[in-house]
């Protein structure tokens, strides 16, 4: 095997009738589902009896196992730079990192640069996960360039690999505290709804049946002036996921630009403070070390602006 491919085993869903590409995209969720389209039509996927799948459209054998090979990322497009990060741990095989808001994750259109990727490609010297691929090294998971807290990186492929599995597996301990239009009643509950790409707007997402299964668990910390402080706690991780579900039972995220719509009496606060972004913070995560074994958790007081909106309305 070439030093610079990586091999990955995915296991894909016991379901009838699903494409190639689409099963290895659920299997595999650090890895896009247009790379993976461009991994099988280049000879990089094999079944379990070695045969090359060459076709992103052919069916998948439910509950088959695949081999994926992976290439190390190009040198790429991306450039180190010098972008302060918080940094929370870090050892020989992984990284967390406690992201400021406005901090895009990885470079894409529009932010070619002075992303998250570039910031680690700096501090890490290019020890990051090729699994990825080029746009995206290292990166097991995302946070909105608005959402401020923790995230992990992975500097190897194994890390990537078990990280990416317990991600998969829904096994990650990931609490978000969030400032929400209104008290929800009753205070505590979930909301189970499935999320997709909206028809109507795809920069947005949108509850859809025979979406991704999306399930959020809120509790109230704190009932605030016409608002509330409370921790969302994901049992998924989709795209928007929290801001989606609050607003989606009459409580979106104050500031959301997106979702949210501000209520008179909230209004002049965001103003005042200059809030302009969702009022959500990641603010623990857990998970076990996927080389150690040991198990990890790591919390995050909220950013200053968040406790001064907090502040502003806890009277």
């Amino acid at each position: 095997m070439d030093r610079g491919v990586s091999t990955i085993e995915a296991r894909v869903a016991d379901a009838e009738g699903l494409r190639l590409d689409r099963a290895l995209a659920d299997a595999l969720p650090t890895i896009s589902r247009e790379r993976l389209k461009a991994l099988i039509s280049t000879g990089a996927v094999t079944d379990a009896q070695g045969v090359l799948r060459r076709d992103p459209a052919s069916k998948a054998v439910p509950g088959g196992l695949y081999h994926v090979n992976v290439p190390a990322p190009r040198p790429a497009h991306n450039e180190p730079q010098d972008i302060a990060l918080t940094i929370v741990f870090e050892d020989d095989h992984l990284i967390v990192i406690d992201k400021q808001a406005g901090l895009v994750v990885h470079p894409a259109a529009g932010n070619l640069d002075g992303t998250l990727v570039n910031a680690l490609l700096h501090h890490c010297a290019g020890r990051l996960s090729g699994i990825g691929g080029v746009a995206r090294p290292g990166i097991v998971h995302r946070i909105d360039k608005d959402t401020s807290g923790l995230m992990v990186a992975a500097k190897t492929d194994r890390a990537h690999e078990g990280l990416a599995r317990q991600f998969a597996a829904h096994s990650i301990d990931r609490r978000y505290k969030a400032i929400v239009g209104g008290r929800p009643t009753p205070a505590q509950g979930s909301v189970d709804a499935p999320l997709a790409r909206s028809a109507q707007n795809r920069k947005k997402v949108a509850i859809v049946q025979g979406g991704k299964r999306a399930v959020t668990h809120f509790s109230t910390i704190t009932r605030l002036r016409d608002a509330a402080l409370v921790e969302c706690r994901l049992e998924t991780g989709r795209t928007h996921q929290v801001r989606v579900h609050m607003a989606s039972i009459g409580h979106p995220l104050l500031g959301d630009p997106v979702y949210g719509r501000t209520k008179p009496v909230h209004r002049p606060v965001l103003e005042t403070l200059d809030f302009r972004r969702q009022a959500l913070h990641a603010a623990r995560l857990g998970f076990i070390h996927p080389l150690e074994s040991n198990a990890l958790a790591f919390e995050s007081e909220m950013p200053s602006d968040m406790q001064e909106l907090f502040d502003s309305l806890n009277v």
